[in-house]
């Protein structure tokens, strides 16, 4: 994958996740995350693997591999949030508190590293015979 390719599509995931995590989520959305019978967490989850479908083939990905690396994102998009949000409800601490942003940090540093993880799927995929 060109470098100039691997920048864009890093840069698409961060404005796409800025997005998904800071604009488009709602009050309704918060609440479902630690909750695995409320839609929610799915939704939430669902906006970050739809936004990720164009940056993918940006990467130059098949349709295929775009589906699957979706998917995947999916799920550990919502296992990472519905884990700190039940680790949030059990600490009880508020954003004046070091542990709140710790466990903010740490969810976003997953978040990012999941990004890592899927640009170094697409390239692997990419070189393949």
């Amino acid at each position: 994958m060109p470098t100039d390719t691997l920048i864009a599509v890093l840069v698409c995931f961060q404005v796409k996740h800025f997005v998904a995590d800071y604009l488009l989520q709602t009050s309704w959305i918060l609440r479902g995350k630690g909750d695995m019978h409320s839609p929610g967490g799915y939704a939430h989850a669902g906006l970050h693997a739809i936004g990720s479908l164009p940056v993918l083939a940006i990467a130059g990905l098949g349709l295929i591999p775009i589906i699957v690396l979706a998917a995947a994102e999916f799920v550990v998009h919502y296992v990472i949030d519905f884990g700190k949000a039940k680790l949030s409800a059990q600490t009880h601490c508020g954003p004046t508190t070091r542990l709140y942003w710790a466990m903010h940090g740490g969810d976003q540093m997953l978040h990012q590293l999941t990004y890592v993880a899927m640009l170094y799927a697409a390239i692997r995929l990419m070189a393949a015979p």
